[in-house]
């Protein structure tokens, strides 16, 4: 992806890290890397930071996963994680979405349509020109490198959320 289209996919990666950053905030309330990992992401979108100063401040935001208590609160940390990761790899926003939708799964679990449903509001989110971008990445576990490649986000829900995002976009 170019910058230009990352900074486009950037604004959807916060949108959606956004809706379950109260699910991380009730757990650590006193931790505000989530936070402002979501903030400094809109601002990389609006052209306010550079991608080479995110690159650096990525990982801040995934460490505050520690401070969470239970897996709802930790994959809420994840997904503003992989927003924050944005600036690096436009793929990082299908990360921001997958956690965000296990974040909800979890914190829902007598509601088994619970990941669905936030996956659809995900979609609704998503305007064209970053539906447009984010088609241009390759299918979840096709890449031999980076965030969709055969790592973490290709297995279990996170990959299951992912390949359903990709195959929505078309």
């Amino acid at each position: 992806m170019t910058e230009t289209e990352r900074r486009i996919v950037a604004v959807w990666a916060a949108d959606v890290a956004e809706r379950v950053l109260l699910l991380f905030e009730r757990e650590a309330p006193a931790d505000d890397r989530a936070r402002d990992a979501i903030a400094r992401t809109r601002a990389f979108a609006r052209g306010e930071l550079t991608a080479a100063e995110e690159i650096r401040r990525r990982f801040v935001a995934g460490r505050a996963a520690a401070s969470a208590q239970t897996p709802v609160g930790r994959a809420a940390a994840r997904s503003a994680a992989q927003a924050a990761g944005v600036a690096h790899m436009g793929a990082h926003a299908l990360g921001a979405a997958a956690y965000a939708a296990v974040a909800v799964g979890l914190a829902r679990p007598d509601d088994l349509t619970a990941t669905t449903t936030e996956i659809e509001a995900q979609r609704e989110l998503l305007g064209p020109e970053a539906a447009a971008a984010l088609r241009t990445l390759p299918p979840l576990g096709t890449d031999t490198a980076g965030p969709l490649g055969p790592g973490l986000l290709a297995s279990g829900v996170l990959g299951d959320v992912i390949r359903t995002l990709q195959a929505r976009l078309t």
